[in-house]
């Protein structure tokens, strides 16, 4: 077997577009990791060598129990790699391979492991840009964990991607990621949830198409399938939280992944106290929720307040006339 420094280099985990992923063990610790190294057959393109060696900028920075957690990198033999914590119980992916679609609780508890995970990554600067069940990976206590940030943006240094060029993956591409616009902010990776919690509810993703032109042209023209048709039992508020997380403007979509979070945390809360059935809440982009059909004039139903309309108008005109008769 090969050796990294102190490491010693085991079986592929998974190969990439940019690099190959290895199981190794720490010869000092004795700890079992992930090393990342970059293909050989792309040394030369200095591009992709200044998107990988910012990856490991970007994950360096971050330290979050749902982010896979950065160890250390360098360069060995010509090639740059870096060693991450090892999480080698499969992906999101593989459950939905394996179980088609996962019950709404599920949904909004994963949810939440990645609206916590976002919001870190968002705090620092950092858009992901390529959400999707294959780059969440699960630990042995069934916790998701967010990983592959080859495409991810700093905001806080120069963007690597060229002017005009689109980035992501299909199905979980934001409009604005579409258009290649260069304003891209934690709102596109807020619409990449929205797809994901709709594949991870009814077990497909928002769009489908025979060709990237015709899945593109759904995420910028057209709503997805309601989610109550393919799943009942899911709760109205919720697929009004991804329908608009999925808005096609940014600023129609929730203020940030900590605000989601919060929801999804008081939807799972509410199932929980009401034994089983949710109370059914507006949802606001401005950060409030409130219970369904509830306003200003909570307490009243429809025909009582037309009843006190009716009843102010008949004094107002009674007053009105009383001055004619009194003087």
């Amino acid at each position: 077997m090969a050796t990294i420094t102190h490491y010693q280099v085991g079986d592929v985990l998974g190969v990439g577009t940019v690099g190959t992923v290895y199981q190794a063990k720490d010869r000092i610790t004795g700890r079992e990791v992930a090393i990342k190294i970059l293909l050989p057959q792309i040394l030369d393109d200095s591009h992709i060598g200044r998107r990988f060696h910012r990856e490991m900028s970007i994950l360096e920075k971050l330290n979050h129990p749902h982010i896979v957690h950065y160890l250390t990198g360098g360069v060995a033999g010509g090639r740059p790699y870096y060693v991450m914590e090892l999480v080698n119980a499969g992906s999101l992916r593989d459950e939905l391979t394996i179980h088609g679609h996962l019950p709404w609780q599920q949904a909004c508890r994963f949810g939440i492991q990645i609206c916590s995970a976002l919001q870190h990554a968002h705090n620092h600067g950092i858009i992901h840009r390529d959400l999707k069940p294959s780059n969440l990976f699960m630990d042995e206590s069934g916790n998701l964990k967010l990983g592959d940030f080859g495409i991810a943006r700093d905001t806080h240094q120069v963007d690597l991607t060229d002017a005009g060029l689109t980035v992501g993956t299909y199905a979980y591409m934001s409009p604005e990621q579409i258009c290649a616009d260069t304003n891209v902010s934690d709102k596109t990776d807020l619409y990449a949830l929205g797809c994901l919690l709709y594949e991870i509810v009814t077990g497909y993703q928002p769009f489908a198409g025979a060709t990237f032109a015709r899945i593109f042209d759904q995420h910028l023209k057209s709503d997805p399938p309601r989610i109550r048709y393919t799943v009942p039992d899911a709760p109205e508020e919720l697929e009004e939280l991804i329908l608009q997380l999925m808005a096609k403007h940014p600023a129609q979509r929730p203020f940030n992944a900590r605000y989601v979070q919060g929801f999804l945390q008081n939807l799972l809360e509410q199932q929980k106290d009401d034994g089983g059935t949710t109370e059914q809440r507006q949802f606001s982009a401005s950060g409030g929720a409130r219970p369904a059909g509830i306003s200003s004039y909570a307490g009243y139903s429809w025909g009582a307040l037309i009843a006190l309309v009716m009843l102010i108008g008949f004094i107002v005109t009674a007053v009105y006339l009383a001055q004619y008769v009194i003087f």
